[in-house]
């Protein structure tokens, strides 16, 4: 069983006789086993534009053949195929071929394949015949794709080229050449670029050692020989006291009594003249601390200058006075550092002792003020008090009746008496004188008592009546006897309430008294605490590591905008 051969089938426009003049000059091939298999491949690779291409080109073979044959000479030199001279590269004869539209896209597919820089579609089917492709050849699916970024070896054809035979000029010598393939000289470029960047890179590596060496290495170098070697050892003695407040019985005061709230004021201001300027002068005054500073053997660095200021010796006062106030607890600690541990801890002592006659003084006006002013309350009562009883006593003295008000009232009570007996004698004489026959001499005896008690009230009134006229009369004088004895009673109360005010201002100066109260004793140290060498090397060098970033950062930054 054969399978008929199958041929593809092509959109050719059909050309006029010429065109078919020049297909029957074409020789024909004896018919084979494989002649029908030739024929397809044959009319596959057939195109309007060959046909064009081939009439215009034999049309100009006869108009050159003319001269040639009238010279009678035989023309000599390269020869070139059939292929070459029937395919124009011309764009206007490749614009007069009349190529359709799909094979002008097919051509720039097939010079974008290739990678060819066209601008327009003639320009790709003039591009591919002068590399001697063929633009219509049809192409299958795995020929279209193309491999990426990988080297042909030297002289290989490109994919989907028409091999077709060249002829080979004749001063063309055929030695070996001595020039490199792309591939073999790009490999050999990407060899002297890392050489290049490698070399460039030790450089800025060597030039980056060095930065660091000289600015950070160097300086941290020296700094750990300071501190190892040239730097005097310091001593440093603690401490830790509390600053309380006597114990209060008052229900608000009570509240923050014996917290550390009750007396932060207090210690952050003995926190405060620890640190002043004011202790240091009484330290040196009494102690010497400017004499201990200035000795010989202390380094250059932490020793004092004999001639130097108050200013500059505060500085090492600052530095070696540490003093710390922990709020939440109410403990202040103290380091003292010196170059003797017994220097040290005897300065922490006179610190301490220091800070305890500061507290003393902190409220000692203020009690004194308060205490004082209420014993001044007091005597000036006192005083008030005095006056009114002698004021009393001299208006006592003046009527020479000690109570006349009671004078008066016995006056009173004897006239009600005796007129209440006189009422009694006129009811016995009125019911005498309802008699018919009245005895007379009961009669006169009751006139006669009327008479006498009617008299002993005339005579009580007139006294009354007498007493109670004058500036000396009994009532004057007992309005201001009440006065007195009424004033006398307020200065008693005023002078009670001064008594109570002292004793409640001295219970409350009492509860303001403060004391200090030692929790920790400065002891001499037996090793040395400062200088901390590994510590502060390690700390030097992260300090001139940090300022290196930094100014490497900033120039960099800087050489950046000047470039942009």
């Amino acid at each position: 069983m054969t399978t008929k051969p199958k041929a593809k089938k092509f959109r050719i426009r059909r050309t006029s006789s010429g065109a078919a003049a020049a297909a029957a000059a074409r020789p024909v091939e004896a018919p084979g086993p494989d002649s029908s298999a030739k024929a397809a491949g044959a009319t596959t690779q057939a195109s309007a534009s060959e046909v064009k291409s081939t009439q215009a080109t034999a049309s100009a073979g006869q108009k050159d053949a003319k001269p040639s044959a009238a010279t009678g000479q035989a023309m000599s030199g390269q020869v070139s195929s059939a292929r070459e001279t029937k395919t124009s590269t011309d764009i206007d004869e490749i614009r007069r071929e009349g190529l359709t539209g799909r094979q002008l896209r097919m051509a720039r597919r097939v010079a974008q394949q290739h990678n060819l820089p066209v601008t327009s579609d003639f320009e790709a089917v003039r591009l591919l015949r002068l590399k001697g492709i063929d633009p219509f050849k049809r192409s299958n699916m795995l020929e279209l794709v193309v491999p990426q970024n990988k080297a042909r070896p030297e002289g290989a054809p490109d994919p989907g080229a028409i091999q077709l035979p060249q002829t080979v000029p004749a001063a063309k010598t055929t030695l070996p050449s001595t020039e490199l393939s792309p591939a073999e000289r790009r490999n050999k470029e990407i060899q002297e670029i890392q050489r290049d960047i490698a070399k460039r890179r030790r450089r800025k590596l060597w030039l980056l050692l060095g930065r660091l060496s000289f600015f950070v290495m160097l300086p941290t170098l020296i700094t750990g020989y300071y501190f190892y070697a040239v730097a005097t050892p310091m001593y440093s003695a603690k401490s830790e006291f509390l600053v309380l407040k006597a114990d209060s019985a008052g229900s608000m005061s009570g509240l923050l009594s014996g917290t550390q709230f009750a007396t932060s004021q207090d210690s952050t201001a003995v926190q405060s003249f620890l640190q002043s300027k004011e202790a240091m002068l009484r330290l040196d005054e009494e102690v010497g601390f400017k004499a201990h500073f200035t000795q010989d053997w202390i380094d250059p660095i932490q020793r004092l200058d004999p001639a130097a200021s108050n200013e500059q010796a505060y500085k090492i006062y600052s530095r070696n006075v540490k003093i710390g106030y922990d709020p939440t607890e109410g403990v202040i600690r103290m380091e003292v550092t010196a170059a003797d541990p017994v220097v040290s801890a005897e300065f922490s002592d006179r610190l301490i002792s220091y800070a305890q006659e500061k507290v003393n003084h902190l409220s000692e006006q203020k009690r004194s003020d308060q205490v004082g002013e209420a014993e001044a309350a007091l005597e000036l009562a006192e005083t008030k008090r005095r006056q009114a009883q002698e004021h009393l006593v001299r208006l006592q003295q003046k009527g020479a009746v000690l109570d006349p008000e009671g004078v008066i009232l016995s006056l009173r009570s004897q006239i009600s008496t005796f007129e209440v007996q006189l009422q009694e004698k006129e009811l016995e004489l009125a019911a005498l004188m309802d008699n018919t026959r009245p005895n007379q001499a009961k009669v006169a005896g009751a006139e006669a008592d009327i008479s006498r008690l009617e008299a002993l009230i005339q005579r009580l009134n007139d006294r009354m009546t007498d007493a109670a006229a004058g500036e000396n009369s009994l009532a004057s004088l007992s309005v201001q006897i009440q006065m007195a004895q009424a004033d006398l009673a307020t200065r008693d109360l005023m002078l009670q309430s001064a008594l109570q005010q002292v004793e409640t201002t001295r219970m409350e100066a009492n509860r303001q008294v403060r004391y200090l109260t030692t929790a920790v004793e400065p002891v001499p140290s037996e090793e040395p605490s400062y200088p901390r060498k590994f510590e502060n090397t390690i700390l030097a060098f992260l300090i001139f590591s940090g300022i290196y970033l930094m100014c490497s950062l900033t120039a960099s930054i800087l050489r950046e905008q000047v470039s942009s």
